[in-house]
């Protein structure tokens, strides 16, 4: 490292001695330079672990040579990347000396030398280096180095047009880091000129802020004074340039969308000056808020959120009140479009990050009331469900809400930045502003406090308490004289609420009580902690329900004579009132005794019910009234009676038709509460409580006659509360919207044909004016009847267009009434799938089959509407993963035996006669749910005895599971999927696909053998391919299962296999030439249905004859048989591998005989006529006659090389075995009886595909080459230019595959051979 030192990091003295040690080393460099982040980051750790385990002088040299070259790189990524490394070097080996680096960029990077073109690349060189000496952290340490990197800077300042601002931000950065020490002794001298010269440009002046903020003991006031004439830099004087600055800092930063670091340096510059009310007021309120940009206002809101942490108590309540509140309020209403840029999220940002990191109480507090108090007409800007109160202290939320609560009663809009838009100025002419005003804030404080419940804030129950019952209060009851019993009675409203601020308060309690009944148990206490740990929810620490104690409350109020119900009861509801209260106590003295989960449900309902009396007193009576009866019956300990006929419905059938009717309402609330009493019922459903849910969704019966459930449609939209209405809600206004646009254009298509009674009635009209005489005129008619006529045609028109209306509000009105039907039913399939979940052991189950299919059957075949999918997946959902899929299933079926049987039937011969095979397979999944539940159950008295089992199979465990039947009525069961299986494969047409029958299969091995005689006689008995291939398809599915073979002896097994083979060898004899799809299917499934059966037969030996299969296959074989599929052929021979025959291999060698391929029928573009052929190119070739033919490299060619004609006898008759010289055979000859396969065509053809493949590759070097023509044809075989019967074609094909070919056939040659039995 000396020498590194003493040569200052020059030139490398020996570069080869480097570069020769390898490439590894080089390629980190290759790297550093690459655009990708991650690759650059991992070669600079490499090139680190590479120097420091290497310990090489010359390579740290060359290292530090190629990094300073590559920091003025031309790619921009390049440039970081080589700054990064040098710095990361610079820091790990410290014996460089810094002052050698910056000398080695300066040379490398002149800016005085370097030509025009690369100032830009050298001013970056120069930049990037001095970012690598300071991140390497040893600038600072190093005086000569920090000062002459300091020059540098200054000296880039100038180069804007490439650098920009970056040289002036480096300085910066560069400055806060050094200690005061080094400032004033090496920075302050070389910076004096950029420190007085601060109000000349937003970097000097931050420069300058920064300098007094690090180092005030060098930049004192006196110093100041020396430096710009003024000892602070807040003042009156420098205002107007201050603002100036902080304007053109805005426009430079506008797209990073962030605040500019000098205003910040000078906001905290001014608080430290003492000047903050002066820079603020005069600075940003009457300075830069005057210029209407976006950038400048933007800034001021970004300034406001900065300062919050900063500024004491009465600085915060100066901010809130000023200008800058109420320009960002303005365009808080002003940007509600869509595309327009929105700063509201940012503020709310800057807020909760302030409410986080502030402990102060009273500014906590000012600022959120500073914020609840800006207000565009009385309505505040900050959101009223925004989340930033979660960071306040419990003390400063207690005093917030207690703010809200007084702002509510008596509204002050003194405190209240309030604004007006201009467009809200112009509308303002005839509404009553004060009350108006009024009405938006409490509106606003009501939807605040029920969000502070929701809300994660930490809070005690007290608090919750005392925000339910307010909100309980101001929406049900008025006070009528101050009383301190009750606190909310305690001050009267400054401003009675009216009907309208009720109807508000009253939306949005039941909001709140939505979050009550899901709110998690609050408190620290052990009890608390153990609700929590069991997810209870909407309960006390205590385990009281939150709205049991606000029925309480209520109650209280009802017998308070200071307080009056906005709707006082009558006698009849305030018995009813009070009856249910008696019986809410009557049910928590049972809540240890019983189902605590039972009596909680209807708890809930009936304190739901008893609230809901404020609100809807009629139609709540009737409800409360049936609901108490069923209360009491549910719960009494009566013995049950014996039902006759004219009965009264029992309490379940009762509460069904009331929890449907809630379903139907709008509040989510009410049909969550439903649905978990539903649930807590399930056990005690009957039959005829069912049936009511059931008839709901039966498609047929809403058809004939309107439901009896009364659909409510929700009409109180306009206070919209996000946990009082369903989501389903907006789905179904869009839906609704869309069609009724579709309607009505169409009923305008419709209106446009007059009917018949309408002209009748005109022509009345004009026959009785005399409008329409015979050879009269209109001017025999006087003013009086013309204005008669006139006003009876008017009068006509009139009632015409009102019919017109009435019919299109008639077709409105059921349009909407279907929607709702329909979403109603879609609340009720939750019932169902409620029912089919908790109670899948109930043989009411087998009640729901039919329904749900009959509304899936419907739903195929109606409207494709969003909703009507919706309804149909929901469905089908419900079918298939509840009901079908389910594990558990009633195991008492013992008496329903022979309904059930009954019911399979149906439900397969309904799949059959069905024409949509999608829904036919909802009928067969049901039938196979039937069946599991069949074979699950034990019967008593079981008509079947168990079939023995083979005692081969006796000692396999799990054999009498699958041999068990249960209550299956084996022969009943087997008639009905044989018919079914039987039509698959007979009828054309069929619904039914083979997916079925596998299922019924693969679930049900049981089944496999009384239906595989089936499928065994429609290999042949098919009604056409595609049945015949099908059936093969599910005989190789079935005997794959190793199930079947426990059910069968091995005679009987051996006796399948042979009548599978025989039926199968049938089917292949009537197959003709496969040019159809159908037809290739078939052989397909028979060969792969074959080649299981050869394999089993092979393995277990059994005795099958295949003498017969064996001819039909090498028949199968010939051109007419099977084609030019290669997926058969490969089929085909792994089915003959099984009969000892091997796959002919395709030959690779040059020349093959082609004496007797026949003439190709069509010729290609681009061959001569033999007529117009140069006849010398045969010359070399028949001077000899037919000589023996030699390969390229004149060795004499193998026998498949020669002409036919020149075999051996041997060779003729096939017995000389594979090798590497004799390997021809006669194609078209027989061999002990087994035709051969193909002709000598064939085998030419089948040879020369690979070499046609290449051939086409090399067409354009073979047209180049016709000098050598006579080359070429010396190595022609003789016998193509013999034979006359071979085409041109063939001949030009075989050449050019000689010539590629004829390398390759010496080295490697493989036996040829037809289909021959192997030994």
């Amino acid at each position: 490292m000396a020498e590194l030192e003493g040569q200052g990091g020059g030139v490398v003295a020996d570069p080869r001695g480097v570069l020769r040690q390898g490439r590894a080393f080089l390629d980190f460099f290759w790297d550093i330079a690459k655009p990708e982040q991650e690759v650059r980051l991992a070669a600079t750790e490499n090139l680190l672990r590479h120097l420091r385990e290497g310990r090489k002088d010359d390579e740290l040299k060359y290292t530090l040579k190629r990094l300073v070259e590559g920091l003025g790189a031309t790619r921009e990524a390049a440039r970081p990347g080589f700054s990064l490394a040098l710095a990361q070097v610079l820091q790990a080996f410290e014996e460089i000396p810094i002052c050698s680096v910056l000398e080695q960029i300066k040379e490398k990077h002149n800016l005085e030398k370097v030509k025009k073109k690369l100032v830009r690349n050298a001013a970056f060189g120069n930049f990037f280096g001095v970012m690598a000496l300071f991140q390497s952290g040893r600038l600072v340490k190093d005086r000569k180095a920090l000062l002459e990197s300091i020059q540098l800077l200054q000296q880039l300042a100038h180069h804007q047009a490439h650098l920009r601002d970056l040289p002036r931000k480096t300085l910066i950065d560069i400055t806060s880091e050094v200690p005061e020490t080094v400032f004033e002794e090496v920075l302050f001298g070389i910076l004096q000129s950029d420190l007085a010269s601060a109000f000349t440009s937003p970097e000097n002046l931050h420069l300058l802020l920064v300098g007094i903020q690090k180092f005030p003991g060098v930049l004192k006031p006196k110093n100041l004074k020396k430096l710009f004439g003024s000892p602070t830099v807040v003042n009156e004087e420098n205002i107007p340039r201050l603002v100036e600055l902080l304007q053109s800092a805005a426009k430079s930063e506008k797209k990073d969308k962030k605040l500019p670091s000098v205003v910040f340096d000078l906001l905290q510059v001014s608080l430290k000056e003492g000047a903050f009310e002066l820079f603020w007021k005069e600075g940003v309120e009457n300075g830069l808020l005057k210029e209407k940009s976006g950038p400048v206002s933007y800034m001021c809101y970004r300034l406001l959120g900065s300062a919050l942490p900063l500024l004491s108590l009465d600085q915060l309540q100066m901010v809130l009140k000023g200008k800058v509140m109420q320009h960002y309020g303005e365009h808080v209403v002003t940007t509600q479009l869509p595309d327009r840029f929105k700063f509201a999220p940012e503020m709310e940002a800057y807020i909760d990050e302030f409410l986080n990191s502030c402990d102060d109480l009273e500014r906590q507090l000012a600022v959120m009331i500073g914020f609840s108090t800006l207000t565009n007409q009385g309505y505040p800007v900050l959101s009223s469900s925004s989340r930033v109160v979660r960071h306040l202290q419990p003390v400063a939320l207690q005093q917030y809400v207690e703010w809200l609560k007084d702002m509510f009663l008596r509204p002050d809009f003194d405190c209240c930045l309030d604004f007006s838009s201009n467009r809200q100025k112009q509308n303002q002419e005839n509404v009553n502003i004060a009350q108006h005003k009024i009405a938006r804030l409490r509106k606003w404080i009501v939807h605040r406090l029920a969000n502070i419940i929701e809300s994660p804030v930490k809070k005690e129950e007290s608090l919750v308490m005392d925000i339910s019952r307010f909100c309980f209060f101001h929406a049900f009851f008025e006070t009528k004289k101050k009383t301190s019993q009750i606190r909310e009675a305690s001050v009267l409203p400054s401003d009675p609420l009216d009907e309208q601020a009720h109807s508000m308060a009253e939306n949005y309690f039941f909001g709140l009580l939505q979050t009550l009944n899901t709110l998690t148990v609050l408190g620290d206490t052990a009890k608390a902690a153990a609700l929590r740990e069991k997810h209870i929810h909407g309960v006390t620490a205590d385990g009281k329900l939150w709205i049991f104690l606000l029925v309480e409350y209520a109650n209280k109020l009802l017998s308070s004579e200071h307080v009056k119900a906005v709707k006082p009861f009558t006698k009849e509801q305030r018995d009813a009132w009070e009856r249910t209260l008696q019986s809410v106590k009557n049910l928590q003295k049972k809540e240890k005794k019983s189902d605590s989960a039972k009596v909680v449900a209807f708890q809930q309902l009936l304190l739901l019910m008893a609230i809901h009396l404020f609100k809807n007193q009629s139609e709540t009576m009737d409800v409360l009234s049936d609901l108490l009866n069923c209360t009491e019956r549910a719960f009494s300990k009566e013995p049950k009676k014996k039902k006759t006929e004219n009965t009264e419905p029992g309490w379940v059938e009762v509460m069904v038709e009331i929890l449907l009717s809630l379903l139907a309402q709008p509040s989510l609330l009410i049909r969550r509460i439903s649905k978990s009493v539903f649930v807590r019922i399930c056990p005690n459903l009957t039959k005829r409580g069912l049936q009511l849910i059931l008839d709901v969704l039966d498609p047929y019966q809403e058809q004939n006659e309107e439901s009896a459930v009364v659909v409510m449609e929700e009409s109180d939209k306009k206070i919209k509360s996000s946990q009082d209405t369903d989501e389903e809600g907006s789905e179904d206004s869009s839906d609704e919207g869309d069609t009724e646009e579709e309607n009505d254009s169409g009923d305008e298509e419709k209106n446009e044909e007059v009917d018949d009674d309408f002209r009748s009635q005109l022509m009345n009209v004009l026959q009785a004016g005399n409008a329409l005489g015979g050879d009269e005129s209109d001017e025999e008619l006087d003013d009086e009847a013309m204005m008669a006529l006139d006003k009876n045609i008017s009068a006509l028109f009139a009632e015409q267009q009102k019919r017109i209306q009435a019919k299109k509000d008639e077709k409105d009105r059921m349009r909407k009434e279907k929607i709702l039907r329909r979403d109603f039913k879609i609340k009720v399939l939750d019932l169902i799938e409620a029912f089919l979940t908790k109670q899948s052991e109930n043989p009411l189950v087998f009640d729901i089959i039919e329904p749900l299919l009959r509304v899936i059957e419907q739903c195929m075949s109606s409207d494709s509407d969003k909703q009507e999918v919706d309804f149909l997946q929901k469905t089908a959902n419900i079918f298939k993963n509840s009901l079908c899929r389910t594990k558990q299933y009633c195991k008492r079926v013992d008496a329903l035996r022979d309904d059930l049987h009954a019911f399979v039937e149906r439900l397969v011969k309904k799949a059959c006669k069905h024409t949509d095979s999608s829904v036919a397979l909802y009928y067969f999944s049901a039938s196979l749910y039937l069946l599991k539940v069949l074979r699950g159950n034990t019967s008593d008295k079981s008509s079947t005895p168990p079939t023995p089992l083979p005692e081969k199979q006796s000692d396999i465990p799990q054999a009498s599971q699958l041999l068990s039947t249960g209550c299956l009525d084996m022969e009943r069961v087997t008639v009905i999927y044989q018919q079914a299986l039987t039509q698959f494969l007979t009828k054309r047409n069929s619904a039914l696909t083979s997916s079925m029958f596998h299922d019924l299969f693969r679930r049900f091995p049981i089944m496999c053998k009384p239906l595989v005689d089936t499928l065994v006689k429609s290999i042949t008995a098919g009604a056409r391919q595609h049945q015949q291939a099908q059936a093969c398809l599910l005989l190789h599915k079935v005997l794959l299962l190793r199930e079947l073979k426990l059910f069968m002896t091995e005679e009987e097994w051996e006796e399948l296999i042979r009548e599978s083979i025989s039926q199968v060898t049938e089917s292949l004899k009537m197959v003709g030439k496969c040019i159809l799809k159908a037809d290739r299917e078939k052989v397909a499934k028979s060969l792969e249905l074959l080649n299981f059966l050869l394999k089993t037969v092979t393995e277990q030996k059994l005795h099958v004859k295949l003498t017969e299969l064996d001819k039909v296959l090498v028949a199968l074989n010939q051109p007419e048989g099977m084609g030019n599929s290669a997926r058969l052929d490969s089929l085909y021979w792994n089915v003959m591998r099984w009969l000892n025959y091997t796959k002919p291999k395709k030959e690779k060698t040059a020349n093959k005989p082609v004496q007797e391929a026949e003439p190709l029928k069509r010729k290609k573009k681009g061959f001569l006529p033999e007529t117009k052929k140069r006849k010398n190119r045969t010359k070399g070739i028949q001077e000899n006659g037919v000589a023996p033919v030699t390969s390229e490299d004149g060795e004499p060619a193998a026998p498949e090389e020669q002409p036919l004609g020149t075999e051996t006898p041997k060779q003729k008759k096939g017995l000389v075995p594979g090798s590497s010289k004799h390997k021809n055979q006669n194609r078209g000859a027989r061999e002990n009886g087994v035709a051969m396969v193909g002709s000598g065509e064939e085998a030419v053809n089948e040879g020369d595909a690979v070499a046609d493949k290449k051939k086409k590759k090399k067409k354009k070097m073979n047209r180049k080459r016709k000098g050598d023509a006579g080359n070429e044809a010396e190595q022609v075989p003789a016998a193509k230019k013999t034979k006359g019967s071979v085409s041109q074609e063939t001949q030009q094909k075989q050449g050019k595959a000689d010539q590629q070919k004829q390398g390759k056939a010496k080295k490697k040659r493989k036996e040829e051979k037809t289909p021959v039995p192997q030994e």
